[in-house]
């Protein structure tokens, strides 16, 4: 039986082994890949999951910051609220008082007024008619200690023994009721070394009383400008350097340290008090008010306050700002240089107004010390005399964009004054040596 038999060559053979090799290892391939393929499927959903929750979180968070910001704003707005260190002013222009304050609820934002603020002003205590009355001996004439615009001063003893300057204020109309709130509200939110301290008020009835730490050494213009009836010894040349710095620091406070700023619109010798060490601390915020938050910080308001003190574009057109403050300054610098009052019709022409007959001469070394008080009687350096000259000069500048800031004022004076305790020291421990016995 013949047998059919194929041959396959050689070439052939190895091109089906091969082949069976691609083939097998295409197949073990394809095994090695698709679990990758599979983990890719089961990853990328996950991935885009997770960036979708991102996304949300983040548009949720920046919404709620968007809401807070808004409301934190809105409270600022209504509230006009200052923090700074350690202090809280509440701005009395935002306040809608629409009744007298209620007594009997111990605080002065009783009763049934709008937008109460609920904390009770610190340190600052609610007096009775009755117990002022007795702390003046029934107002006693003999107690009185100033008489101004918006009222009496007497001097009084309260119930713990310590002294106190009691104001009353009058009751004319609106102006004395918003004088007498914004005092309060000021002087109990307001702390400062340079500011006189209120103590406590009292809101009894139609009654209207502020009682403030006494200042025993009284006004400065008593001292710079005594009366017949009111005499003092002149304030010698470094007192009136220290006044000044004193001054400067209040109104830096008010002006640079407060937000929005303070505007004191009365600064004036006789709202400068003295204690016993012929330290100063300004008084009087009854014509005061909160500045602009804009870029220049102005507003226009009611032209007010004394002649003399006031800034040209304020007294001509209302405009307000604390460089309006910073002008007053420059004229109880010239006070304290000069001896002079801000105006003086019984002097001759041309002498009349203050400032413009100070201006001219403030940068000339000559005339500045011509100028100088007789009071001081040349006890003083005429150095540091022509820098305070300097310092008032552009301090009382026609224009406010020229005027300084009160803290570069502040840094003008302190080296005056570090320089007035080198030279007491020094003629202190020569007077020593001079006076010590010889061995």
């Amino acid at each position: 039986m013949e047998t059919n038999t194929t041959t396959v060559p050689p070439s052939n053979v190895t091109n089906v082994t091969h082949n069976h090799h691609v083939q097998s290892n295409l197949h073990n391939h394809h095994h090695k890949i698709l679990p990758s393929n599979s983990i890719l499927i089961i990853i990328m959903p996950i991935i885009s999951i997770v960036l979708v929750l991102t996304i949300c979180f983040l548009i949720v968070m920046l919404l709620r910051r968007v809401r807070s910001a808004k409301s934190s704003s809105n409270n600022t707005k209504s509230n006009c609220s200052i923090n700074n260190e350690d202090f809280n002013f509440i701005a009395l222009d935002t306040l809608n008082f629409s009744t007298s304050p209620d007594v009997k609820t111990g605080c002065l934002y009783g009763g049934n007024l709008p937008r109460v603020p609920t904390i009770k002003p610190k340190d600052v205590q609610v007096f009775t008619y009755k117990e002022l009355e007795l702390a003046t001996d029934k107002f006693n004439e003999a107690n009185v200690i100033g008489n101004g615009g918006f009222g009496v001063v007497y001097r009084g003893v309260l119930n713990d023994g310590s002294e106190a300057a009691i104001k009353m204020l009058h009751r004319d109309g609106k102006q004395g009721e918003r004088a007498f709130r914004i005092e309060v509200d000021l002087l109990s939110r307001l702390h400062s070394p340079y500011l006189v301290g209120l103590l406590g008020y009292c809101a009894d009835q139609h009654h209207r009383l502020l009682v403030c730490e006494f200042m025993p050494k009284g006004t400065l213009q008593h001292h710079l400008h005594p009366t017949a009836h009111n005499r003092h010894l002149p304030l010698n040349w470094g007192t009136r350097l220290r006044i000044a710095l004193d001054c400067a620091k209040a109104l830096e406070f008010l002006h640079e340290h407060t937000f929005p700023a303070v505007i004191h619109r009365d600064f004036k010798c006789s709202n400068i008090l003295l204690d016993h060490n012929f330290r100063a601390k300004v008084s009087d915020f009854g014509l005061a008010k909160t500045g602009s938050d804009k870029i220049n910080g102005q507003i226009s308001t009611q032209v007010l306050g004394t002649t003399g003190y006031l800034a040209p574009e304020y007294a001509s057109s209302g405009k307000l700002t604390t460089k309006s403050d910073v002008y007053s300054f420059g004229v109880v610098l010239l006070e304290l240089l000069t001896g002079r009052v801000p105006v003086d019709t019984k002097r001759p022409p041309g002498e009349h107004v203050l400032v413009s007959w100070a201006l001219p001469r403030l940068t000339n070394r000559e005339k500045v010390v011509e100028m100088v008080d007789p009071a001081i009687q040349g006890q003083y350096s005429k150095k540091d005399m022509i820098q305070v000259a300097a310092i008032a000069a552009v301090c009382v500048q026609p224009e406010a964009d020229y005027r300084p800031l009160m803290t570069d004022v502040v840094q003008s004076l302190i080296p005056l004054v570090k320089n007035l305790s080198s030279i007491s020291l020094s003629s202190s421990s020569r007077s020593m040596s001079q006076t010590s016995p010889k061995s």
